[in-house]
């Protein structure tokens, strides 16, 4: 997979050359290179069938040095008009937990384990994942957070590599590649069962006692 992404960063990088775009501005950070060049071999991106149907790609939003990143499932329908993560219903309830844990979104990084909309918002397919987790796994590894907040089953159940339900996950910590993670249910599952925020709520204040 990794072959993969190299190979559609110097298939972007040949079309801007002949576009005669002959220098990029990025930091001299090495972590803030490769996540520049991952977000554009996303956004090019061609592997499944869902890279001919979105809108955008939805490779992740703020602090590439952040302690803490949340993880959800796929982009909706809002995330795919816009190019960001969490910008809907859902990703406004995720802002307002993440202000009551005294933080600001801009000071976490929230991405997702596909970076393109599913149809109709359905469940991610296995041979997705497959095919777009190498993303996911750059974030991780560039950004490197003290904690990892896994939105619901799929981005809790694809990096711990489990099959155990998030109702059974959830409130404890896991690990991660040596990174502590912490499952719990993801916002749009809250609002259709708000009694559980509570449940949440106990999760984010175990991740704030560990930050």
């Amino acid at each position: 997979m990794r072959d993969d992404i190299v190979k559609s960063i110097r298939n972007y990088l040949e079309m801007e050359r002949e576009s005669g775009v002959s220098e990029y501005l990025f930091s001299s950070k090495p972590k803030d290179v490769r996540l520049s060049l991952a977000q554009s071999a996303a956004a090019m991106c061609q592997k499944c069938p869902l890279g001919r149907m979105r809108k955008n790609s939805v490779f992740g939003a703020g602090n590439i040095n952040a302690k803490l990143m949340f993880v959800g499932e796929a982009p909706g329908h809002d995330e795919d008009l816009q190019g960001l993560p969490f910008v809907g219903e859902a990703g406004q309830l995720l802002t307002k937990i993440i202000e009551a844990m005294g933080i600001k979104r801009e000071d976490v990084y929230i991405c997702n384990i596909l970076k393109c909309r599913p149809p109709q918002n359905r469940n991610p397919l296995p041979d997705e994942i497959s095919m777009c987790i190498d993303y996911l796994y750059t974030q991780i590894e560039m950004i490197r957070p003290k904690v990892i907040c896994g939105l619901g089953k799929f981005a809790s159940q694809t990096l711990l590599k489990t099959e155990t339900p998030i109702s059974r996950l959830r409130g404890g910590w896991h690990e991660y590649r040596g990174i502590k993670f912490m499952p719990t249910y993801h916002p749009a599952y809250l609002l259709r069962n708000p009694g559980d925020k509570k449940l949440v709520w106990e999760d984010m204040k175990k991740i704030m006692k560990e930050l």
